[in-house]
């Protein structure tokens, strides 16, 4: 038989098209010299507790991935032995757990590796998985006879009402179940891919549920106030309606009030913030006067009614006229000397002295005891100091002088103090330095005749000294001038 040319041509394209055909499906789909000759492949021995329905030739994943098969499966003295034939340009973590999984209910077993951490060296041809490390699924037969004896037990009637709540519960939610199922799956693969983070919050949650353990009581004394204020939320439906009802319209009105104190509420608050900052250095006093001060206005009222009832009648309290003049003297160190007070009668409003004035004796004299060098120092308890300043230094309050200066210059002092006291850190006065003040004009004079010599050396009489002055002066004399 002979054959044209183009027949042999043709003959022989074809002939190198199935060559190549079947060599890519040897060494791509069989796989021929890995089964024959192990290429590309190393064998890891896996120990199972049973079969667990896996059988040669099966899949074996790793994250999701196949990374070999199943080679073989046979018996051993202690269980069974799966031999597993790995790709080698895969590298698998040897601290790793291997479970038997099957893809449905009746579908086929595969083996899935499950690394515990991506630090442990890679596996190796001839490693051994152990059974301690190793893991089969239930037996399915087991589970549907269970499934089975549990459905069996429920009344049919029962079990129809069941179905048909399900279905109404459920009907017409697929794609919410969709997102659900697939936020459950995303939420399952980020804690795949956060494992190490998972099992390290396991493994340290133990203090935190010992808390729990010894805070029992007090979770089931909450508990048990929940369930008397849901009761009593409960008795009172009525009225808690009510609130949620008119509650509307009373926010309403609060945003309208809100609306109407814009333009001036935030100067109240913002002045209401120093105002609070007082309030809370000056807490404890505050809270003092809150407490005296009922006690005061009781007092108050039992002494206004004290002729109630009576034949004087209603008169109320007593007032008494007994001045005690002078009883404490009236404090004059640590105030201006008399040559430098204004007059009272002057209408003018100068600017104060830079500095303070103040009553400056020791804190325990009997005068002026509430003044200002008694000022309790709110910071520093057991302080007490005349500014705020010197309350928060290291600054300790120095007294002029011991407050007895009857005659004389009544600031008269070793201390070296200033009047006005400056107070702590303030710049040094400036400006041309005060004058002097000028002397007190005081001279000894002869009780006898009034006689006394001034300042200029002369002598000089005042009758009204001299003991011989009439005894039967009046208040209208002792206004008038001598000599008038």
């Amino acid at each position: 038989m002979h054959l044209h040319r183009r027949v042999k041509i043709q003959l022989a394209v074809l002939s190198v098209i199935a060559l190549a055909a079947l060599t890519v499906m040897s060494l791509h789909f069989v796989k021929l010299p890995a089964m024959l000759f192990g290429v590309g492949r190393y064998t890891v021995k896996m120990e199972l507790p049973q079969a667990g329905g896996l059988y040669g030739t099966g899949n074996v994943t790793y994250r999701g991935t196949e990374v070999g098969r199943v080679e073989s499966v046979r018996l051993t003295d202690t269980g069974v032995e799966a031999v597993l034939s790995l790709k080698s340009g895969i590298r698998i973590p040897s601290d790793l757990k291997a479970e038997v999984h099957s893809q449905s209910a009746i579908g086929e077993s595969y083996v899935e590796l499950l690394p515990r951490n991506g630090t442990s060296p890679p596996l190796k041809d001839g490693d051994v998985i152990p059974l301690a490390d190793t893991s089969v699924p239930p037996d399915i037969n087991s589970l549907l006879t269970a499934a089975n004896t549990a459905l069996g037990a429920i009344p049919h009637d029962n079990l129809k009402t069941v179905i048909d709540e399900s279905y109404t519960a459920v009907g017409g939610l697929g794609p919410e179940l969709s997102r659900l199922i697939m936020g459950s799956s995303n939420l399952a693969i980020d804690a795949r891919k956060n494992l190490d983070p998972l099992v390290a919050l396991i493994d340290q949650s133990k203090p935190v549920l010992d808390s729990q353990t010894n805070s029992s009581d007090a979770i089931a004394a909450w508990a048990s106030h929940l369930a008397t204020v849901t009761t009593e939320l409960q008795t009172h439906d009525e009225a808690v309606a009510g609130v949620l009802d008119k509650g509307g319209p009373a926010f309403d009105e609060a945003r309208a009030l809100f609306e109407r104190l814009q333009p001036t509420l935030p100067i109240l608050l913002a002045n209401l913030v120093s105002v609070a900052k007082v309030a809370l250095v000056y807490q404890n006093d505050i809270e003092q006067l809150l407490v005296v001060f009922p006690m005061s206005i009781n007092a108050d009222q039992a002494g206004i009614v004290a002729n109630a009832n009576t034949k004087q009648g209603y008169r109320g309290q007593y007032l008494s006229f007994n001045l005690n003049l002078n009883l404490p003297p009236p404090c004059l160190t640590g105030f201006l000397p008399a040559q430098q007070q204004r007059i009272p009668t002057f209408e003018d409003y100068p600017n104060h002295p830079a500095g303070d004035l103040y009553c400056r004796v020791p804190q325990d004299s009997w005068l002026n005891v509430r003044g200002a060098r008694n000022y309790p120092c709110e910071t520093v308890p057991g302080k007490r100091a005349p500014t705020v300043k010197m309350c928060e230094s290291n600054e300790q309050y120095v007294p002029l002088n011991d407050g007895n200066n009857w005659k004389g210059d009544p600031n008269a002092t070793l201390s070296g103090q200033g009047i006005p006291q400056l107070r702590p850190g303030s710049p040094p006065a400036t400006g041309p330095p005060a004058a002097a003040p000028p002397p007190l004009a005081a001279a000894q004079y002869d009780p006898a005749t009034g006689t006394y010599t001034g300042p200029d050396g002369r002598q000089y009489t005042q009758s009204d000294l001299a003991q011989t002055a009439p005894n039967d002066k009046t208040w209208q004399s002792m206004l008038v001038p001598p000599g008038s």
